[in-house]
């Protein structure tokens, strides 16, 4: 989940062709325009395949269950942030552009098997089953969402961290020109986040292959992305390319743009307000009202247990 406040100088990042030069030129548009929509759908066409849309409905895992109804489909999937695209909300379809196939990924640093591998391969070697999650963005508003994908400690079985890996560094693409977003230049790109290592091996963290029983749409991250439902929605990184494991603390996208708003921990706390809004409630997306956050957005008996000794860090921000 990403967060940016606008800034009274920005530019809009569009403009609209004036009325009179759009109607000198309705001929020209009208002869084009059956050209243009036989591309667009076949482009369309062409993006619409996955490999893998076989492997689901995947098996549902009943352990974490959410006491509230799940988020329709239809609105999961067109309230979205996706910085890489644009900074508005209705971001899907600026999102088609992202071409997902063919894709791999990258994992490094200190592992015994480091190797990049194509993502069809990669979803087939992992355990895939879905996840129904509450989701808590930064911005005070939340959804309930079936996830489908796997643990993290799936992957760390497959490439065998070392014992000096400390954290996980991971990183999404870095490619201007089908990603108009990535043109602004008050932003950092790539975008980054990371995970403690045992934060990654917990069974709650998971790295998102599908969503709705289907494989996962480009406006919610896909081919891979990451989900750790306890914290908030910035830190699951979408559309990743790199896994790192690494032994010092990397610093995130949103740490390095506004690290007194946005820390590398990020987990929920109703009880600490961000600097410019409160935490104690949250807007269910799609008519489900306000309701009270949850510490940790309701996972605590599973991850408290995790910042023993963390105490003096700076954990919910």
């Amino acid at each position: 989940m990403l967060i940016k406040s606008k800034r009274g100088w920005e530019l809009p990042e569009s403009a609209v062709t004036p009325e009179n030069i759009f109607l000198s030129r309705r001929a020209l548009v009208a002869a084009g325009a059956g050209l243009a929509t036989t591309a667009l759908a076949g482009r369309a066409e062409a993006q619409a395949a996955d490999p893998t849309a076989d492997l689901y409905p995947a098996r549902r895992n009943e352990t974490y269950t959410v006491e509230r109804p799940l988020t329709a489909e239809n609105v999961a999937g067109s309230y979205n942030n996706f910085y890489e695209f644009g900074t508005s909300k209705q971001i899907a379809r600026a999102a088609q552009a992202l071409p997902i196939r063919p894709w791999t990924v990258k994992i490094d640093g200190l592992v015994e098997k480091p190797q990049t591998i194509d993502i069809d391969k990669l979803i087939r070697a992992m355990p895939l089953e879905e996840r129904v999650y509450r989701f808590r963005c930064v911005e005070a508003w939340g959804m309930t969402v079936p996830w489908t994908g796997f643990p993290i400690k799936a992957l760390m079985d497959m490439v065998q961290p070392q014992g000096s890996a400390k954290y996980l560094r991971m990183e999404t693409f870095d490619t201007q020109s089908w990603a108009p977003g990535m043109r602004s230049p008050w932003y950092s790109w790539p975008y980054v986040e990371g995970l403690a290592i045992d934060e990654a091996a917990h069974d709650l963290a998971i790295l998102v292959t599908g969503i709705y029983g289907k494989p996962v749409p480009r406006q919610h991250g896909a081919p891979l992305r990451l989900i750790v439902p306890w914290k908030y929605g910035f830190k699951s990184v979408k559309s990743i390319v790199r896994i790192s494991f690494v032994e010092q603390r990397p610093q995130s996208f949103w740490e390095r743009l506004q690290g007194g708003e946005y820390g590398f921990w990020a987990n929920v706390n109703p009880a600490v307000a961000h600097p410019r809004w409160s935490q104690a409630t949250e807007e269910l997306i799609g008519g489900g009202g306000r309701v009270p956050s949850q510490l940790f957005n309701g996972y605590g008996e599973y991850v408290a247990p995790l910042y023993r000794g963390r105490e003096r860090e700076r954990l919910w921000a």
